[in-house]
């Protein structure tokens, strides 16, 4: 347990037993006529949402889905998701998004893994949805308008399972009763990124999601929430500084919302009354621009968005003193970015966070409020009810200032991977979760990430961080981003190389930059080796993709020894 702990924030809560449809639908009643979604010219408030979110659900009970089956969400980011995601919850059915831009075998895996009976899907991409589909549980394809954010040419059906969503959400109930679910029924079947092996399908339960929203609420807003006997949302506030304010926040979603941290964004906004804005195909220009024309006060982002917004020029033009917290997830800031962020956006609080999908999102973070105590490094310290441990390899718990592998306990904490015990009980162990990073935490309690376990290089025996080494890559002024994986070798095991992006308009010297940070670190700990890039592989969540880089590595040393 920390021995720090921010002031008039409570360690323990208290949870609403209520199902996820039953807890969005509370809060469209309450916020009513604000502005909830923003698509283009296309508005819609709070009581809208609801309307057209009931013709949903309704809509999905009429083709025979019942509560507890999958529907499958296969849509950009734009207005139709949050009202497909509304609706099949009050439905009671289980929402399991994916990419749009999933190619046709790993559409047709996910099919087949969850079972999917139903998929909302979009004209640009129902084409492949419908070969993969062939032949599995899916009964239907509903395909939804384009729009300003996720445009696309109005399309006819191409076979007989697919309707298009005006012809099949017909029926609009406003009184339409949210389906009842047993908080341990599925909520979700997020799929992990599969950034170091093979992508599995996240078991999150009702009481998984409603447990998140409500210690996000609390984190980054300063107050509980709690449905009376009538089921109205009511907020008991605690603090009045907090990131989120409830009925005036305004905030750009960038990150896919088939990713997890963007998909809970969502629904803590949603919870919140704010007004939820898509600005489409990003870009640092147009994501500044709708920065400055739509007020935004609140966004989410990762390392790499961050970056783009930094290298764009029309940072220093735009009106950015409208945006009053940046959340930042995916990967560790490194000292530089965090720097510069301070400058770009002095208005606003920077708010580093640590989550993953197996943990619903978040689970370690900075408070969100002004003056909230932070050590640079930190991502911060566990959100209410949330426990963590690091433990050795043979599981003992280790003290502070002691590197080892990250654990968590929480009421968020996920039920594990669906039809995948082995891995379940790998990973889910005596109601911990082993997240497979490295960390440590300073004897307050403030946590450090060092790095993915699988991350960690073993040269000569001794055990070096990449996290360490990229933080030092990137305080040269010079350097944009890096990232360190291990070569592997016969007699050394794995040789640190570093691939860097240099900044525009600067070059990368490899030779000066390997001596530079020789001299800030041990001697089993050098880069022996920088590759200079046009860019890391990253994937939509804004993770690097080092399974890349280590196949480049591969790729090269085998053409090497072949040749």
């Amino acid at each position: 347990m920390p021995t720090y702990w921010p002031e008039n924030i409570p360690r323990h809560l208290e949870y609403p037993t209520v199902g996820v449809g039953q807890l969005l639908a509370a809060a469209c009643h309450l916020h009513g006529d604000r502005l909830a979604v923003e698509d283009g010219d296309l508005q819609l408030t709070y009581s809208q949402l609801w309307e057209e979110a009931s013709a949903v659900a309704a809509a999905v009970e009429a083709d025979g889905v019942r509560p507890g089956d999958v529907v499958l969400v296969h849509l950009p980011n734009t207005v139709w998701f949050v009202v497909t995601y509304l609706g099949v919850h009050l439905a009671g059915a289980v929402v399991s998004p994916v990419s749009p831009l999933q190619q046709v075998t790993g559409l047709r895996e996910q099919i087949v893994e969850v079972d999917a009976v139903l998929a909302i899907s979009h004209p640009a991409h129902v084409g492949a949805l419908v070969e993969a589909a062939d032949g599995t549980s899916l009964r239907r394809i509903v395909v939804v308008p384009g729009s300003a954010a996720a445009p696309a040419e109005t399309t006819t059906p191409v076979s007989e399972s697919v309707i298009g969503f005006a012809d099949w959400a017909v029926e609009r109930r406003r009184e339409f009763e949210p389906v009842v679910v047993d908080p341990d029924a599925l909520a979700h079947l997020v799929f992990t990124g599969g950034t170091t092996g093979v992508s599995k399908g996240v078991r999150t339960l009702q009481r998984n999601v409603v447990s998140q929203i409500t210690q996000a609420l609390a984190w980054r807003m300063g107050s509980l929430i709690s449905l009376d006997e009538n089921g109205r949302l009511q907020f008991t506030r605690y603090r009045t500084d907090g990131a989120l304010v409830v009925g005036e926040t305004v905030s750009l979603i960038v990150g896919p919302l088939y990713h997890t941290q963007s998909l809970l964004t969502m629904c803590n906004l949603i919870c919140t009354g704010a007004t939820i804005v898509f600005p489409g195909r990003f870009s640092p220009e147009s994501v500044l621009r709708f920065i400055e024309a739509k007020g935004v006060t609140y966004i989410n982002g990762s390392p790499s968005m961050w970056q783009s917004l930094l290298n764009c020029p029309d940072v220093r033009s735009r009106d950015l003193s409208s945006l009053r917290a940046m959340s930042s997830g995916a990967a560790p800031l490194d000292h530089e970015t965090l720097t510069a962020m301070k400058h770009a956006f002095p208005r606003a609080m920077l708010i580093e966070g640590y989550g993953l999908t197996e943990g619903t999102c978040l689970v370690l973070s900075v408070p969100g409020f002004h003056g909230a105590r932070h050590k640079q490094g930190s991502v911060g310290q566990p959100i209410p009810d949330t426990e963590f441990e690091i433990r050795d390899a043979d599981g003992r718990r280790l003290g502070a200032g002691e590197q080892g592998e990250l654990w968590l306990r929480g009421p968020q904490i996920a039920d594990g991977y669906h039809r995948h015990p082995d891995k379940t009980a790998e990973q889910f162990v005596g109601g911990w979760l082993r997240t497979g990073d490295m960390a440590y935490a300073d004897d307050e309690g403030f946590l450090f990430i060092s790095g993915r376990a699988k991350d960690m290089l073993v040269y000569k025996g001794y055990n070096v961080y990449p996290r360490v080494l990229e933080e030092l890559l990137t305080s040269d002024p010079n350097v944009d981003s890096a990232a360190v994986v291990g070569r592997s070798d016969p007699n050394a095991g794995q040789i640190p190389v570093a691939f860097v992006v240099a900044r525009p308009g600067c070059t990368v010297e490899p030779d000066q930059l390997l001596a530079d940070v020789a001299t800030r670190v041990l001697p089993y700990q050098r880069v022996r080796e920088i590759i200079v890039v046009d860019a890391l592989p990253t994937s939509a969540a804004g993770k690097t993709l080092k399974n890349e880089l280590r196949a480049r590595l591969d790729a090269a040393q085998y053409n090497a020894h072949s040749g």
